[in-house]
């Protein structure tokens, strides 16, 4: 049987909405919506390119903690506010996945819990 181990961020709203940071499964990890949010608060406000950056960085570190590298990753989600800044969130992607290449989408949303967030991230990676 594929034992299941649970991340947490420790942010609240895990417990509130009943969900983990990411969640692996054997060879596979799924990398819960992730925003440009750390411990003290919004990085990269009004800001696509940075959202996507930090977001990046904070998704390579998650990956790190269950054995796993960009390299594994094979699938992007990506959400925005405005699509019109497809370009600047589109070429921080590039910076980490350009030679990576995993299937993504790129998807334009009304809004997030928090009207400063303008990217979310999700990320399916398995280990070969």
């Amino acid at each position: 049987m594929t034992q299941r181990k649970n991340y947490s961020s420790g942010a609240k709203w895990e417990d509130i909405v009943g969900y983990s940071r990411a969640v692996q499964m054997g060879n596979t990890m799924e990398i819960s919506g992730t925003v440009a949010l750390d411990e003290h608060g919004l990085v990269g406000k009004g800001d696509f390119y940075k959202q996507t950056t930090f977001i990046l960085q904070k998704i390579e570190k998650i990956l790190a903690q269950g054995g796993f590298s960009l390299e594994d990753v094979v699938r992007t989600r990506m959400y925005v506010t405005d699509i019109s800044h497809w370009e600047e969130v589109g070429r921080a992607h590039g910076e980490f996945f350009r030679t990576i290449k995993p299937a993504t989408s790129m998807i334009q949303v009304s809004g997030f819990i928090e009207p400063d967030y303008l990217v979310e991230i999700e990320v399916t990676a398995i280990k070969q």
